[in-house]
């Protein structure tokens, strides 16, 4: 099973849609800072304990990850402690790394970590065959019916992925 270092914004993108389930049908493991875990997944109320209950598992920060974090800190000052753990951890571990935060898929680019978003979970979870075409569908509508508030994702993703559908 591959793992995968996760940051926050892609569990309330899938949240928000009431499909915090599905990136867990996938054959990955998700990994998170246990201090992330406990601070940061506290709204919607329930989700980290959702998160855990499907799958999420906590994990805590080697000497390397640590420091490599506080180097980050100097070289991005935008980035958040988390989102700099978070990248810590998937280039220290050589793993993809799960977000949709703009400033951290930059940052990763740099940094030669890969990464994957909500629109790419959904995407591997349709073409795997772990959802079928009513439930992507359904997904993207709704990011799509949230998007610009609750839910950042690129609209035009959005809509080449519904336009693909029509077809």
């Amino acid at each position: 099973m591959e793992f995968i270092s996760s940051d926050t914004n892609v569990w309330i993108d899938f949240s928000v849609i009431r499909r915090i389930e599905l990136p867990f049908r996938l054959p990955y493991t998700y990994i998170m800072n246990t201090d992330a875990i406990n601070d940061e997944l506290l709204s919607p109320v329930g989700l980290r304990d959702e998160l855990l209950r499907c799958g999420l598992v906590g994990v805590d920060l080697t000497i390397e990850e640590f420091e490599l974090a506080e180097k980050f800190g100097s070289c991005y000052p935008r980035l958040s402690i988390y989102d700099r753990i978070a990248l810590a951890i998937a280039k220290t571990r050589k793993i993809v790394l799960l977000t949709g935060d703009s400033a951290l898929r930059e940052v990763s680019r740099c940094e030669n970590v890969n990464v994957i978003g909500t629109i790419g979970i959904l995407d591997q979870l349709f073409d795997g065959d772990y959802i079928n075409e009513d439930d992507y569908r359904f997904c993207l509508l709704e990011l799509q019916k949230h998007n610009g508030r609750e839910v950042r994702l690129p609209k035009s993703e959005i809509t080449l992925r519904l336009q693909r559908l029509s077809k």
